[in-house]
């Protein structure tokens, strides 16, 4: 008679294909965050030095995948006061430099700088999944602050984002962050001369310590003892002697 076969438990199947898919799931959305969070409009670089002129880059990624970006327009902010803006030549793209109007007064420079109140570019195109980058050389900076732009950005069907939205400290980024750059503190005349008088003990202490190694070199030197005096003293003058 045949025994009866013996069963220990229910062992449920291995679902391969539903752990591998939820696996496959979390590196996407992993993967995807950084670009997504990349995805700004953003001004480079971060921080630029005081009393000089600096080019200010902004970078625009185009966010949609049926559309092109077909014009932009960077505000300036009122303080501090840029009066001298040059964009830089890109083909393919009108530039227009647009000024803030204000009266001059009589007998005025009417070549005087005036405040650039915002760049516009238009005519060119930022295809879906590619960005582009608008430099512009500005004029020097006053020290220690910041410069918030305001950025348009136009897509081929009409939609204009606003990247305008101002950072809060301790809050999460905003949804379309302003570019911000800031502007170096100057340096001051206490930090100068504290640098100059640096360097020169560091000059002083260096010119001892090679005096000293010539020194101990000379000593260690084979023969480096001070030399006999030899007497040379003519014979004629000894015989007389």
């Amino acid at each position: 008679m045949r025994a009866p076969s013996l069963r220990i438990g229910t062992q449920k199947p291995f679902r391969a294909p539903r752990l591998v898919a939820t696996v496959l799931a979390g590196v996407a959305v992993t993967l995807a965050w950084p670009a997504v969070a990349a995805a700004h409009v953003s001004a480079t670089p971060d921080t630029v030095a005081p009393g000089e002129p600096a080019t200010i880059s902004f970078r625009v990624p185009n966010e949609r995948d049926d559309a092109t970006t077909v014009r932009l327009e960077v505000l300036f902010p009122a303080q501090p006061v840029i009066s001298s803006a040059t964009p830089e030549n890109l083909p393919g793209w009108k530039i227009g430099v647009h000024e803030q109007m204000t009266a001059q007064p009589a007998g005025g420079d009417e070549m005087a700088g005036k405040p650039v109140t915002s760049i516009v570019w238009e005519g060119g195109t930022v295809p879906a999944g590619t960005f582009q980058q608008f430099p512009v050389r500005i004029g020097e900076l006053p020290a220690g602050g910041t410069l918030t732009f305001q950025v348009l950005q136009t897509y081929s069907y009409g939609q204009v984002v606003r990247w305008a939205d101002p950072a809060q400290p301790g809050q999460p980024e905003p949804e379309h962050p302003a570019p911000v750059v800031t502007v170096a503190p100057a340096v001051t005349a206490e930090s100068s001369d504290v640098d100059i008088l640096g360097r020169v003990l560091g000059g002083a202490a260096l010119a001892v310590a090679l005096v000293a190694a010539g020194a101990a070199w000379f000593r260690k030197r084979p023969g480096g003892h001070r030399p006999e005096v030899v007497d040379e003293t003519p014979e004629r003058e000894k015989v007389q002697l």
